[in-house]
């Protein structure tokens, strides 16, 4: 099922998890407003480590990165990762990110 968000005046299609169905609609107004929705009001310096992260593995290997390589190869430990996207980091940065759902989250 796919629905459909406003922001920043961007009309957006979004998969049943609510994650972007096209990426390169992506920029960072849509990112601060995709952590909004999941209850991170603002996003920092570690935040965009993590996101940025994130879209270069996406980009160069097809998938957004497990939880185990992101604590590998971000530069964020597991404890800030969870801190900085609370329930769920891979999924919640991810979504954040642009990124379609990891393929090892439920």
């Amino acid at each position: 099922m796919t629905t459909t968000t406003v922001i920043d005046s961007q009309t957006l299609q979004r998969d049943a998890d609510g994650h972007l169905e096209n990426m390169a609609e992506w920029n960072d107004q849509v990112a601060q407003a995709l952590a909004l929705e999941e209850g991170i009001p603002a996003l920092t310096e570690r935040h965009w480590l993590v996101i940025n992260y994130m879209r270069k593995e996406f980009k160069e290997k097809g998938d957004a990165p497990s939880i185990r390589k992101m604590t590998k190869e971000s530069g964020v430990d597991t404890k800030e990762l969870y801190a900085l996207f609370p329930k769920g980091p891979a999924k919640k940065a991810a979504k954040i990110a642009g990124l379609p759902k990891p393929k090892g989250c439920i």
